[in-house]
């Protein structure tokens, strides 16, 4: 079975670049050379703002002709009896999504894209395709009578041909994604959070056709109240089954999330699974409706023994795909801690939800909502860096990488006084990593644990903080002549065997950590780790030779130095700070 290579044997590093205050005004990466092209097409074609223009057109237009159609079906007064339930479940499952989302948030334009997509576009096509095939069916099912020709024409397209044609269109926005915002798109919970918020914009829409059809069915007949069938349709739709077009459509989701995991070497694997999971997501919608066909007992016994279970498998791989984005940003982020662009404390902190908010917290109660902001913007620019190195040892990124990690450093850069601080306080909520060890550390202890770099806080009294403290006279100021916090993070005692400068140790001594002078980080033999002003890092992440597969991994860019002195940028106002 192939494995694809650890960021410790498939990243030696390339040489760097000096920090630069603006890294999109600077030059381009080394071999990024781009042509612009001379065809008139081809310009219109990576015009941003007019493809954005188009697309908000094809969503409009797509928007008011459902509109007419759901209309048309339903008159007004049923219109507004379906959309007033419909919207019931919707805030329900936005903010479950929104939930799965927390670690690296998407942007609102994915997500709003998303929505009008499944709401619009999506409903518009299955809409228009199912009559057809309704249509079709008819023409070609015969039964006893008409009222078994209709019954039989609607039972065979609602099980084989809606689901084809709704997953298909559901899909299609997490595919438009994948292909033109793969930045955004990291991994199955990425893929699960897309397809959800599409699949919501589609049951909302469909849920105010068939409970709008409903009230008119219950003028009709005479009937209200809870032996209505408005009221069994938004028992069954919403009530039971609030989660029935984002679980099939999930399924999507999750085949383009595997494919973003990929490496660039597993290209197959990379357009396999997306169609064996658009497959899945009709086989499960082609079962729910057709279970509708076997009667009650039927529905109910689809619905407990099958649907049930697979809406709980679900969740919990949805639940573990966002703790293991929390992973890899511990993973990946001690990178920067050791050339200097982060704090020891960060990549812990950075890891918890729990010291996150803590973080935010601690920043508004001392220093007011705009430090709020800004540490979350220091969070979410962090993540995205954890990410993007993440992707680059899969191969996956192109030769913006470069480019695109400067920026997101310097933008580090800008809010570090407002964040490190809070981050470090946080940090000692959260209970101490175990194995596996960072990828650039050395060997675990004879123990068989890496050492523990921190302790369970709060702060201790009269802590001294590495850095300026929020605000004098609060919790875990630092008091006159107490030790610096970070004594506690050598990981050897002085003088033990395997302590930096002693017989056998994994790194030569007078190598000291940036933020805590005087501590030093175990490394591989002979590899220093340059912290001073203006020192090269073109050797500072070197690791053995990997061996076998792995040996042919991605080559990933070096890090530069973090600005020093006159170089470094300026820290702006976090309430004047635009943020992302």
């Amino acid at each position: 079975m192939h494995q694809s290579p650890s960021p410790r044997e498939s990243a030696p590093p390339v040489p760097g670049a000096e920090p630069r205050p603006d890294a999109d005004a600077g030059p381009e990466p080394a071999g990024w050379h781009s042509t612009p092209s001379h065809r008139w097409w081809d310009n219109l074609w990576y015009n941003r703002a007019l493809r954005a223009t188009l697309l908000v057109l094809l969503l409009s237009l797509s928007g008011l002709v459902i509109l007419a159609l759901v209309r048309e079906q339903t008159g007004t007064e049923g219109f507004l009896v379906g959309l007033g339930l419909a919207v019931l479940p919707v805030p329900l499952l936005i903010a479950a999504f929104r939930w799965l989302d927390r670690v690296e948030p998407k942007p609102w334009r994915n997500l709003i894209f998303a929505f009008a997509w499944g709401a619009c576009a999506a409903t518009l096509v299955a809409l228009l395709a199912n009559a057809f095939a309704t249509e079709w069916l008819m023409s070609t099912v015969h039964g006893s009578s008409a009222a078994d020709h209709q019954a039989d024409a609607d039972a065979w397209g609602a099980t084989f041909v809606a689901p084809v044609v709704e997953e298909s269109a559901k899909g299609s926005a997490v595919a438009l994604l994948f292909l033109f915002r793969r930045r955004d798109f990291n991994g199955i919970t990425d893929g699960v959070v897309i397809a959800g918020i599409t699949a919501t914009g589609f049951a909302f829409t469909e849920n105010i056709l068939y409970l709008g059809s409903a009230f008119v069915n219950d003028q009709d007949a005479g009937y209200s109240g809870l032996r209505s069938f408005t009221a069994a349709t938004f028992f069954i739709r919403v009530i039971m089954s609030p989660f029935a077009h984002p679980l099939f459509t999930a399924m999507t989701g999750i085949g383009f999330g595997l494919a973003a995991a990929a490496t660039a070497r597993q290209r197959v694997r990379r357009v396999l699974i997306p169609i064996a999971a658009l497959l899945t997501a009709m086989v499960l919608h082609g079962l729910w409706n057709g279970s509708a066909t076997l009667g009650g007992f039927g529905f109910l016994a689809v619905y407990a023994l099958f649907m049930v279970p697979v809406f709980g498998l679900l969740t919990w791989l949805a639940v573990w795909s966002r703790g293991n984005e929390l992973r890899t940003i511990r993973a990946y982020l001690p990178v920067y801690q050791a050339a200097g662009w982060i704090t020891p404390p960060e990549p812990l902190a950075l890891s918890s939800m729990r010291a996150r908010g803590i973080a935010r917290d601690l920043a508004r109660r001392t220093r007011g909502s705009a430090a709020a902001r800004t540490v979350a913007e220091y969070t979410a620019y962090a993540t995205s860096l954890a990410f993007l190195r993440q992707r680059a040892h899969r191969g996956t990124v192109g030769a913006e990488f470069t480019a695109r990690e400067q920026a997101l450093l310097n933008k580090l850069w800008q809010r570090r006084e407002v964040a490190q601080p809070a981050l470090a306080h946080a940090a000692f909520s959260v209970p101490r990593p175990r194995l596996p060890m960072p990828p650039y550390w050395g060997p675990p202890l004879a123990q068989g644990r890496w050492p523990q770099p921190y302790q369970p806080g709060p702060f201790p009294a009269g802590t001294q903080l590495p850095f300026r403290p929020y605000a004098p006279g609060a919790t875990g100021v630092p008091g006159p002549g107490s030790p610096p916090p970070y004594a506690w993070y050598a990981p050897y005692a002085s003088g033990a065997p395997g302590a930096p400068g002693a017989p056998g140790s994994y790194a030569p001594g007078g190598h000291p950590l940036p933020h805590a002078p005087g501590h030093h980080l175990p490394h591989a033999p002979g590899h220093h780790l340059p912290h001073a002003p203006g020192a090269p890092l073109g050797h500072a992440m070197a690791t053995p030779a990997p061996h076998g597969p792995e040996a042919a991994g991605p080559q990933v860019p070096p890090l530069a130095a973090p600005p020093v002195g006159p170089a470094a940028a300026p820290v702006p106002d976090p309430a004047s700070d635009p943020g992302r």
